[in-house]
């Protein structure tokens, strides 16, 4: 089927360039042409002595001079015919449809047919089962090592780049917030903070917490910087104000 619409596709494109070369006998030379208009000025003057609006003089004046450009539009040459543009029509003519197939071919698989939705609905399925299950295995392990260990640290790491990856952002932020109570990263309390403010839609408290402490213990060139920096902006227009800086009427 992919064939017959590559071959629908290439006749139109060539169609064009076809209809001119199939129509080329009907085209009509500047020689052709005088020739032609003054024939039928001849005609026309003619007519003009016929009906008595053109006296016998004034006739024959017309008529010489007519004649004279008649000769003069009939020893106009015509173009020879050129072989090499005859060649180039054809030789593009089979370039369109080959460029096509040479283009379609290397990235393109005509003859291997399309994957049912039900199968690619079954991958993914079958996809998502995996990483469940390496998810379930790695928080089995971290159930059997040392809770406060540099191992459980980096598994918690490990659980929440998982998490993030199915994009259960909210497990994911816990699963990190576990390895900050280890180690405090700066660039992992923001992922963390950002996670969290996704997951929620907003900036949590907690995750303005993150956000400000993030940035006290990054340097200044730190890549997420702005993004912190607008999320504070952010949680000041969403969050609502520290009780001890409401001001309380006399």
């Amino acid at each position: 089927m992919i064939w017959l619409w590559m071959t629908v596709l290439s006749l139109v494109a060539v169609a064009p360039v076809l209809v001119v070369w199939l129509r080329r006998g009907t085209i009509r030379y500047r020689r052709d042409t005088a020739v032609a208009l003054h024939r039928s000025q001849l005609e026309e003057i003619e007519r003009d002595r016929v009906d008595g609006r053109l006296p016998e003089a004034e006739f024959q004046g017309a008529k010489l001079e007519v004649q004279r450009r008649l000769l003069v539009a009939d020893s106009i040459p015509e173009p020879a015919a050129d072989g090499r543009a005859r060649g180039l029509l054809i030789a593009t003519l089979v370039a369109i449809p080959v460029a096509a197939v040479a283009l379609f071919v290397p990235g393109g698989l005509p003859f291997v047919p399309s994957e049912p939705h039900s199968a690619v609905l079954h991958a993914q399925s079958a996809a998502r089962a995996q990483d469940d299950a390496l998810i379930a295995k790695l928080e089995q392990k971290l159930s059997q090592i040392p809770p406060h260990s540099e191992q459980a640290r980096q598994g918690y790491l490990l659980l929440g780049q998982a998490l993030v990856s199915q994009n259960k952002l909210a497990a994911a932020a816990k699963a990190w917030t576990v390895a900050l109570g280890l180690k405090f990263n700066a660039t992992l309390a923001a992922e963390t903070a950002e996670a969290e403010t996704e997951a929620a839609g907003h900036v949590t408290p907690t995750a303005l917490t993150l956000f400000h402490q993030a940035l006290d213990k990054a340097p200044a060139n730190a890549p997420w910087r702005s993004l912190a920096e607008q999320r504070l902006r952010e949680a000041a227009v969403t969050l609502p104000a520290p009780q001890g800086d409401a001001t309380s009427k006399p």
